[in-house]
């Protein structure tokens, strides 16, 4: 099943996607898509409608496909060629960091670049997303306490990641970094999320293409981890990390400047597409 949230900002109705692509009005079944929702047996109520028996929704903005995210929580140099085109050792345990949830944005809506901005970045990344409480899960147990996966964007502004000190998350969470969906795509459709390929371009030109099977540590090894450490709610969003072809891994580097545009999309799960707006141009 394939849940969106299609409308203005702050103004999104719930739907889902039938089988032939149309965005399906969920407002008459559920209020919203929030944490709620997304637990095992409200999914599984969802699963059982008949697609068919709701009104299509004519075209619309996408927004995040789901509401109640508690926090946003990323791994970083999570694929080795990844960790080499950043000239970073690769991590003995996954690198924690948080995006600020002020940084969601809708799939296609703008990315603007912050202010000061030289070396802005895109990192197209498989998100997790959490159905049920998970505190210190097993390995074993971890991909039970996952409603779904969709697509993020993990946009990070370089030079403030890792020229000015402190922590990433100074780079990671400036507002619209974190595009997400277009759709939350629940767990049984995917059946091994360590077999998808993923893409990201610029302008039109191939920068990223990889795999989640070239992860450094598996979706399930990144549940049961960051459990151990907070605990995950539903609606908390994982991003699991990037395949290599960033822009700081381009020799020169390449980063992003206003009236670019990054597409990108991960196999099953979608596509996005964001213009890159100069500062206080949202």
């Amino acid at each position: 099943m394939k849940l969106v949230r299609v409308g203005k900002p702050g103004a999104e109705r719930p739907g889902l996607v039938d089988r032939d692509g149309r965005v399906r009005d969920l407002s008459g079944v559920i209020g919203n898509i929030g944490p709620q929702e997304l637990a095992p047996a409200a999914l599984a109520k969802l699963a059982a409608i008949d697609p068919a028996t709701l009104p299509v929704v004519e075209g619309g903005r996408h927004g995040v496909p789901w509401t109640g995210i508690g926090k946003i929580i990323a791994i970083g140099l999570n694929y080795a060629d990844h960790a080499a085109e950043a000239g970073m050792p690769l991590p003995a345990e996954p690198i924690v960091f948080l995006k600020a949830n002020t940084s969601l944005n809708g799939p296609n809506d703008a990315v603007m670049l912050p202010l000061g901005s030289e070396k802005s970045d895109w990192e197209v990344e498989l998100g997790v997303v959490i159905g049920t409480t998970a505190r210190n899960v097993s390995k074993e147990q971890a991909l039970g306490h996952v409603a779904g996966y969709c697509v993020v964007n993990d946009v990070s502004e370089r030079e403030f990641q890792l020229e000015r000190g402190g922590t990433w998350d100074k780079g990671k969470g400036c507002d619209t970094f974190c595009p997400v969906g277009p759709w939350l795509v629940t767990r049984d459709e995917v059946p091994d999320p360590q077999k998808l390929g993923m893409w990201l371009d610029v302008n039109g030109q191939r920068m990223q293409k990889g795999s989640t099977a070239t992860m450094v540590f598996d979706v399930a090894t990144v549940v049961s981890y960051v459990s151990r450490f907070m605990t995950l709610e539903p609606g908390d969003l994982i991003a699991t990390g990037t395949p290599p072809g960033v822009g700081m891994g381009f020799k020169p580097p390449r980063f992003l400047r206003a009236g670019d545009t990054m597409r990108l999309g991960i196999e099953g799960l979608g596509e996005q597409t964001q213009s890159v707006l100069p500062y206080g141009d949202r």
